[in-house]
């Protein structure tokens, strides 16, 4: 019998809040609420004992709706070194195609540039396999699509 699971995804990064900061502008969802009982986490981290200079060491972002992955950011000693196995594709033109989707995908790579991120490449639609999409990276340098 197969068990459905669900899926966390996985950053390392060498700062947690603000890349997690950056993604949820970018997807639309929220920092995670803190552990029931506290109000912040800064309320949380000190109930819990935790030193000041250790409090960015993670973050993790989830989708209001529920419906999305949530999202973790870990503080890792190296930086990246190579391009990304596995990336997001954020959907930002369901639906549209040719000048109308391509339109749309600039429109959110502006608003994501203004953000910290960086755009790499423009790939052109070329049907009947392509509709065109825009390679961005996040402001550590993660790879991810605008599709």
């Amino acid at each position: 019998m197969t068990t459905t699971r669900t899926v966390q995804i996985t950053f390392d990064c060498a700062d947690p809040a603000a890349l997690a900061a950056f993604w949820t502008e970018a997807l639309g969802y929220k920092i995670q609420d803190p552990p029931p009982g506290f109000a912040t986490w800064d309320d949380a981290l000190d109930a819990f004992g935790v030193p000041a200079g250790d409090r960015n060491i993670a973050s993790g972002i989830v989708d209001p709706a529920g419906a999305g992955p949530r999202l973790f950011f870990q503080r890792v000693p190296e930086g990246k070194q190579a391009k990304n196995r596995v990336h997001l594709d954020v959907r930002a033109a369901p639906g549209l195609q040719g000048d109308e989707r391509m339109a749309a995908l600039e429109e959110e790579a502006t608003r994501l540039g203004k953000l910290g991120a960086a755009r790499l490449q423009r790939n052109e639609p070329a049907p009947p396999l392509s509709f065109g999409n825009i390679v961005m990276a996040d402001p550590e340098g993660n790879e991810f699509c605008l599709d």
